[in-house]
């Protein structure tokens, strides 16, 4: 037996299998105590939800207390599979039963959903990329300011830019004492910082939102993030490989990280060279070094072995 469940702000709606009874429960502390009941007498094989902006978190947390198998898939993934289906209407108690179809003919993995120490890392750095935009948007604001007229809107502004200032000092005062009370985490942190390239931020970014590095070989970890390149080939036409979907959030360090590591990274400085020399686009280069760059911290985790640059040489082809 497969459950799917459609979350929403203020309610679930929960199909036991594609075809069967569906009915809704209050997304709180009492409605979902009384669907864990519910569903732990039934024994269910699987249990599948949608990510949905942090409103199944809840759901989720409780589920897996009780030990119930629960998965969080992609929206995206479980839309195309309705329309393949042929089903194009969409209502929440369709999305249940379509939620448990999906589960039952693509049976998605089980992932232990994060422990609360990581579950708070990750709220604080997704905290910190909410302080870094509200910045930068009164910034631009700021800039579009001009006149004497308009001197109290402006003095709003160098206040709200201040105030955001402090905040994120604060958060980053907070991640970084985070990182220092967890022996694990503080020394995978110094582990990942060892590589040109890569400072505090994107450690800890790969230690919150990549708890699978140094688990999966190459090929697996450059697709999760998003930077394996793709086939798109039919009959005699060989498309042109694009990279697409995987972690957003990760991706973006990353990125960062080897536009950094193209300058200050010896390894990774020539490799991007010689791809460029040989006539490689550059933007094309830059997420070959992406990819590079992280099966060489996926390889160091796994072994925990810190950065030398003689034997990333040889890191980035192994299996």
């Amino acid at each position: 037996m497969v459950i799917g469940i459609d979350v929403a702000k203020a309610e679930l709606v929960v199909s036991v299998g594609h075809d069967g009874a569906c009915s809704t429960v209050t997304n709180d502390d009492v409605g979902i105590r009384g669907l864990v009941a519910q569903l732990s007498a039934l024994t269910p094989e699987l249990i599948v939800l949608e990510a949905t902006g942090g409103y199944e978190l809840l759901c989720v947390a409780m589920l897996a207390a009780a030990g119930l198998p629960v998965v969080v898939v992609n929206p995206r993934q479980v839309r195309d599979f309705a329309k393949a289906t042929g089903q194009l209407a969409k209502t929440d108690r369709i999305d249940a039963g379509i939620l448990a179809l999906f589960g039952e003919r693509v049976q998605p993995a089980l992932r232990l959903p994060p422990d609360p120490a990581t579950q708070e890392l990750e709220a604080h750095l997704t905290r910190r990329r909410q302080l870094l935009e509200m910045r930068q948007a009164e910034r631009n604001r700021l800039g579009q300011i001009m006149g004497r007229a308009q001197r109290a809107v402006k003095q709003s502004l160098k206040k709200h830019i201040a105030y955001l200032d402090r905040e994120l000092a604060i958060t980053d005062t907070d991640l970084g004492r985070m990182i220092r009370e967890s022996p694990a985490w503080r020394e995978k942190d110094d582990l990942l910082q060892s590589v040109p390239g890569i400072g505090p931020i994107v450690a800890r970014t790969l230690l919150a939102e990549l708890p699978e590095l140094g688990q999966l070989n190459r090929r697996a970890i450059a697709k999760l993030v998003g930077v394996a390149p793709l086939n798109c080939d039919s009959g005699t036409l060989r498309g042109r490989r694009v990279v697409q979907g995987g972690r957003a959030s990760v991706r973006a360090t990353v990125y960062m990280a080897a536009l950094v590591a193209t300058r200050r990274n010896p390894v990774i400085r020539v490799f991007y060279q010689r791809l460029v020399a040989a006539g490689k686009p550059k933007k094309l280069a830059l997420v070959a070094c992406m990819r590079k760059l992280l099966t060489i911290v996926n390889h160091m985790v796994r072994t925990g072995q810190r950065w030398a640059p003689s034997r990333p040489l040889q890191l980035a082809e192994q299996p």
